[in-house]
Formats: structure tokens, C-alpha cells, sequence
């Protein structure tokens, strides 16, 4: 087994179980939430640098903003490891997005108060997956069960009706056709044939 066959098998491994853990919780959600949580904290601490010139886009509101930020992010970790209050989680990441339109530079350029904005959404109307039921679980088994019953009747319907053929070629090779005699005919007919015992090898 090559390095490489031992990788590609590690890495199938691991995305897998990713896919199973993404699919418990409202991955999605948090992760817009976490996007839209940074910028929000970020651009108020930031400096613009235009050749000599630099800009800094603090203002009075920055304690507020990095509040915001941050319990922007640790909403969207929540989402991700306590799914049970993502209702909670969802209606708060969209409160705290529209507080940060006039505290935090018109909520992060825009770009962190759209990306909340979704996040909370995604998380209010993501519900986990329901197995099937043990009803509709016998129903999917009765009607494999059903289908297979019918195919062996089908089979079983195919094999003699090639039996009854197969018979009647046989019957007319011989020249007797027995199922439109009665018994004492046959014995009539055998008598007179000098057929009374069936040859060896014979077919008939």
C-alpha cells in the first residue's frame, strides 16, 4: 500500500466525518454569523494606509463594537456546539446585527451586519433531520417483501409454463397427445400399438 493510497484514504476518513458532524447542527448559520462577527469588531480598530497618509477609522463606539463582534462569534460557536439553542442564538445574531448599524460603522461597512443578519436567519429555521419512522420503516419492508413475492411467483409462473412446453414438444415428437385422451383410451391405444410396457430410453 502506497503513501499516497494511505493519504487519499485518511482524507476520505476525516471528510466524512466532518460531513456527519456538519449535518447534526446548523453549520452553516454559525459560520455567517462568525463571518459577520469580524469585520463589525475588526474595521473599528483598523488603520487605511494611502502612501503617507494613514487613516484610522476608530471612533467613540469601539468598546462597542468589539462587544458586538464578539458575541457575534461566540453565537455562532454556540450554534455549532449547542444546537439546542439556535432559536435563541438565531433571534440574538439578529438583534445584536441591527444594534451594530449606528454603534459599529453602519454594522461593519454593511458586510458584517448582512452576513449576521443570514446567519440568525439560517439558525431559526434549521431543524435536525428525523429518521424514518418504524411505521413507514415496515412499510418500505412489507413492499420489498411484496415485490419479492411477486417476482418469485412471476419466476415460478415462467419456470412452468417452459415445463408445460418443453412436455408438449415432447408429447408431439412422440405422436401421443395424452392430455386429450381419457385413461382407458390411452390403454386402448397402447394395446394396440403393442406398447403395453414403454420401450427403454424412450421419451414418451
Amino acid at each position: 500500500m502506497s503513501a499516497e493510497t494511505t493519504g487519499s484514504r485518511d482524507f476520505q476518513h476525516w471528510r466524512l466525518r466532518f460531513r456527519a458532524w456538519r449535518g447534526r447542527r446548523p453549520f452553516w448559520a454559525g459560520l455567517f454569523t462568525i463571518a459577520g462577527g469580524v469585520p463589525i469588531m475588526y474595521f473599528p480598530y483598523a488603520n487605511m494606509h494611502l502612501g503617507n497618509v494613514t487613516l484610522a477609522m476608530s471612533t467613540t463606539a469601539g468598546a462597542g463594537s468589539l462587544i458586538i463582534g464578539v458575541l457575534l462569534v461566540t453565537l455562532g460557536l454556540t450554534m455549532w456546539f449547542h444546537s439546542v439553542v439556535r432559536t435563541f442564538a438565531g433571534v440574538a445574531a439578529i438583534l445584536l446585527a441591527l444594534i451594530s448599524i449606528p454603534i459599529a460603522n453602519i454594522g461593519g461597512f454593511v458586510v458584517g451586519f448582512l452576513l449576521s443578519l443570514f446567519g440568525g436567519a439560517l439558525a431559526c429555521a434549521w431543524v435536525p433531520g428525523q429518521a424514518a419512522s418504524r411505521g413507514q420503516a415496515d412499510g418500505v419492508d412489507g413492499r420489498h417483501a411484496r415485490r419479492s413475492r411477486a417476482r418469485g411467483r412471476a419466476g415460478a409462473d415462467n419456470r412452468r409454463y417452459r415445463n408445460d412446453s418443453r412436455r408438449q414438444r415432447r408429447e408431439e415428437q412422440c405422436g401421443v397427445t395424452r392430455r386429450s385422451w381419457t385413461r382407458p383410451e390411452a390403454a386402448t391405444r397402447g394395446k394396440e400399438r403393442g406398447r403395453g410396457t414403454r420401450p427403454r430410453g424412450s421419451h414418451c
